[in-house]
């Protein structure tokens, strides 16, 4: 098959700018499985700076740019065709990148067009405008499937996965206890302070840890409506994690290479801050295929949809709040040989099921493209 393929390197240039997280889980499956690829050539990073269109500083920048982006991506791609037909148009576009007219001039040439996006969970608002001009959208947000569907769009269930030619065991020290590599953001620093207030050796690496303690934010009724201000008093549970237990954003093969340093590698399911007393925004996240992959003991925060791909205290060990976290980082690590059990059994599922080789064999035979 003969894909022309526009993703960006990353989903997080701006805090990433180096990664080539898509590239190696997206782009690379595609070779293995014999396609032939075809790349978009755009330097996407000052769209990736004005992507929301209800914050007005981004507005004037979308509306002077989409169209010269529309342009290239046309241009491009009905060169590519006019050489030898594309069958498939695979993207991971917002609706500031383009306007959904270009995408059904791509889909009136005779190419399936296919967008990938996976910040639906709180974030559905920066693809609803495009997400209708697509055949498909793939979505690994189950429970947004029904609000693409609202929106007019045309969803597949496709979860995320991890690439096993990249995420594998190291051979390298066990040198850390417990480790998170991500942002800072949300409940984050709370479960690191606690694990740290336990005597626990844990340390986050990632985009700022190393900032000063960020205010709080708090959601109020004013006037009738929700909105969002800042806390200026101090949360009641510190989120003020030490400098010396952060770390910077590390690259993405020191990050691989931390899941095989540390004894326990930790994951967060919840996304988003939510007005308080609201139940948090959670999902499936594509570091719950990287860590496991990776052979890493991971101990992650509970959400119901993960036992759909890995046996609860089997293959991956959860949490649901600070204290079983403390509990269960305790218990595993003074028990040896039930952690290695666990993370054995959990990278055996992951490279056996949650590949995105699998994951794109899936989707083209559903799609008629096998």
């Amino acid at each position: 098959m003969r894909i022309f393929y526009a993703v960006p390197g990353t989903a997080h240039q701006t805090c990433l700018p180096n990664s080539k997280l898509w590239h190696v889980n997206l782009y690379s499956p595609l070779l293995d499985l014999g396609h032939e690829v075809v790349v978009f050539d755009f330097d996407y990073a000052d769209f990736n700076l004005h992507l929301d269109p209800t914050i007005s500083r981004h507005q004037e920048f979308i509306k002077r740019n989409r169209p010269r982006f529309g342009e290239e991506l046309l241009r491009q791609i009905k060169v590519a065709h006019s050489q030898k037909p594309i069958d498939l148009f695979l993207s991971y576009f917002y609706s500031a990148y383009v306007e959904p007219e270009a995408i059904r001039e791509i889909a009136a040439m005779g190419v399936i067009t296919m967008n990938w996006y996976c910040n639906a969970s709180y974030q559905l608002h920066l693809v609803e405008e495009i997400a209708p001009a697509y055949h498909y959208c793939l979505v690994p947000e189950k429970f947004r499937l029904e609000d693409y569907r609202r929106l007019g769009a045309n969803p597949i269930y496709c979860q995320e996965a991890a690439n096993p030619n990249v995420y594998k065991p190291y051979d390298v020290p066990r040198d850390f206890d417990v480790t998170f590599v991500g942002q800072r953001y949300g409940n984050r620093p709370i479960y690191i302070r606690s694990l740290i207030d336990a005597k626990i050796q844990a340390r986050a690496w990632g985009p700022h840890w190393q900032d000063p303690p960020p205010a709080r934010p708090l959601w109020r009724k004013i006037g009738g409506k929700v909105k969002r201000t800042l806390l200026t008093r101090r949360p009641s549970v510190s989120t003020d994690v030490a400098r010396e237990y952060c770390g910077p954003p590390l690259t993405d093969q020191e990050y691989i290479e931390m899941y095989s340093r540390s004894k326990i590698s930790l994951g967060f399911s919840s996304v988003a801050e939510v007005p308080l007393r609201s139940r948090p925004v959670k999902q499936v996240r594509l570091r719950d295929f990287e860590a496991t992959m990776s052979g890493a003991f991971y101990l992650v925060e509970y959400f119901e949809e993960l036992a759909e791909f890995f046996e609860p205290d089997k293959e991956i060990v959860c949490f649901s709040d600070a204290d079983e976290l403390v509990d269960k980082a305790r218990y595993y690590l003074a028990h040896d040989t039930e952690r290695n059990r666990i993370r054995e059994a959990g990278m055996r599922r992951a490279r056996s099921e949650h590949t995105w080789h699998r994951r794109f064999e899936m989707v083209f035979r559903q799609i008629g493209l096998a």
